[in-house]
């Protein structure tokens, strides 16, 4: 357990810990992909390539999950269209690296179910108390499950959940409401609203993690919890079967050099982010809980593999989404070169050989009273 002192004020973010969203320009040079380690397109067309298992096809196997978004104003649907994959809007400073189309939020709605897995089917981890919880924020909802599922559970509490894409679906339950918002612009909530604030997944979506939390900590009541839920995205290995210049190896290199361009890290865990955002911010008694994920079914756990099986499928149902953006804007590849790597990557997670992992962190704090 790690604990925080008790400060009533949040001070502004360490000098130097964050940096503004630099505009996407021109990807990388050689030169630059070359110091950072990152292999060009032609290393992976020039190799043969892996035969897909046409039974392995997730985003084709899984039916249609969502429903259909809540009617909004028609601007709201101007989407950013990158090589036919669709991405939201110009609203405040966030730029998505995920697509907001269907398939997208099918996998999303995979991911939840994936994540669920990992934490043994429970939504949270902080200590709530039931009879506390009267009002509860959902930052970055995504597909709005988390928020429906909450809300399930506590049907006596108001569920906000935030997005800046309106993919959420329309049939929720009467405790449910989804707005549209910038989790990186100051917060238009009043302080001490929420008794519970939820943040899953805003690797490589966050300007400031320090002022994120700020944030959290100004709108949470005196005595709420605010819980970060997120991921690393550089794979390991103990034995060194994740080896320099495989696949799994650059994905992680792609992905810390897109944070980098972006001024939106993709090393959250890696720079410890969550609990140095809500010490900093004023949260005490705060806890993390850090859980290795296998990639694959290689573990001999039956628990483990199960894990990483789900983990698999939800990344592999649309792992086009998932690196379409980053290794355009990064390394201009084109959607073909993309999708060679990708087949690569695919055979290197299916490769029970491969004895690789990541790790996901679950931290949660508390606002004094």
């Amino acid at each position: 357990m790690v604990t925080s002192p008790k400060s009533p004020k949040s001070p502004q973010s360490p000098k130097g810990e964050a940096a503004a969203p630099a505009p996407v320009s021109a990807p990388l040079s050689v030169e630059a992909q070359n110091a950072a380690g990152i292999l060009p397109a032609s290393h992976w067309t020039a190799q043969p390539l892996p035969e897909e298992d046409p039974g392995n096809d997730t985003a084709s196997t899984i039916g249609s999950l969502a429903s259909t978004s809540a009617s909004l104003s028609s601007s709201i649907f101007e989407y950013r269209t990158i090589h036919g994959r669709t991405y939201h809007g110009q609203m405040g400073t966030a730029e998505s690296w995920t697509p907001n189309d269907q398939r997208h939020v099918e996998a999303m709605e995979i991911l939840h179910h994936a994540l669920m897995v990992q934490t043994d089917g429970k939504l949270y981890l902080a200590p709530l108390e039931k009879k506390k919880i009267k009002k509860v924020l959902d930052i970055a909802t995504g597909s709005g499950l988390w928020s429906i599922d909450f809300a399930d559970e506590f049907p006596n509490a108001e569920v906000i959940g935030t997005d800046v894409s309106p993919i959420q679906p329309s049939w929720v339950p009467p405790n449910v409401q989804f707005e549209l918002d910038d989790c990186n612009q100051e917060w238009t909530w009043g302080e001490n609203t929420f008794d519970f604030v939820n943040m899953r997944f805003l690797t490589g979506i966050v300007d400031d993690w320090y002022a994120l939390l700020r944030n959290a900590y100004r709108v949470c009541k005196p005595g709420g919890w605010v819980e970060s839920s997120g991921t690393s995205v550089k794979f390991l290995s103990r034995d060194g079967t994740v080896k320099d210049g495989s696949a799994m190896d650059q994905w992680g290199k792609v992905f810390r050099e897109g944070g980098y361009k972006f001024g939106r890290t993709f090393a959250v865990y890696e720079e410890d982010l969550q609990r140095k955002g809500m010490e900093a911010a004023g949260f005490v008694d705060i806890q993390f809980q850090d859980i290795e994920i296998p990639m694959g079914v290689w573990h001999p756990d039956k628990k483990a593999a199960e894990r990483g099986l789900w983990w698999k499928l939800a990344v592999e149902s649309d792992i086009d989404g998932y690196i379409n953006y980053i290794w355009n804007a990064v390394l201009g590849w084109t959607p073909e070169e993309a999708k060679v790597f990708a087949r690569h990557v695919k055979k290197e997670w299916n490769d029970s050989n491969i004895h690789s992992y990541f790790w996901m962190r679950v931290a949660w704090g508390r606002k004094p009273e």
